[in-house]
């Protein structure tokens, strides 16, 4: 039972140590690559929502809720792009508007709808 918890400790900050080394990694592989602009349309939006409980021991608790917005585009080719977006973004965008999508790496930049689309 003594060798439980420092095992359980290596683990969780292991754990953590790989998480930050992706998301650094990812980061990187972003600001490494190109700025691209291509014809794009919207064919999706989703939302993921989150809920994290936090239980106090003195019988209190708080509840945190989260939300991520998502979009997928479809390119000429295609393909199909998801992308995490602000809520802001989410709410202007619409399934079908065409115009261009402009991304770098796995990072949503901007997307400029045609005139005629609206």
């Amino acid at each position: 039972m003594r060798i439980m918890v420092p095992v359980i400790f290596v683990l969780v900050f292991g754990i953590i140590i790989v998480a930050m080394v992706r998301g650094i990694c990812e980061w990187n592989k972003n600001n490494h690559s190109p700025k691209l602009s291509v014809p794009a349309k919207v064919v999706s939006r989703r939302t993921a929502v989150s809920h994290h409980h936090h239980h106090q021991g003195n019988g209190m608790h708080h509840t945190h809720t989260a939300t991520s917005y998502y979009a997928t585009f479809q390119v000429e080719s295609g393909d199909r792009i998801e992308f995490l977006v602000s809520g802001t973004e989410y709410g202007m965008l619409a399934e079908g508007d065409s115009g261009e999508l402009t991304f770098q790496g796995t990072r949503y930049l901007n997307f400029q709808r045609n005139e005629s689309a609206e």
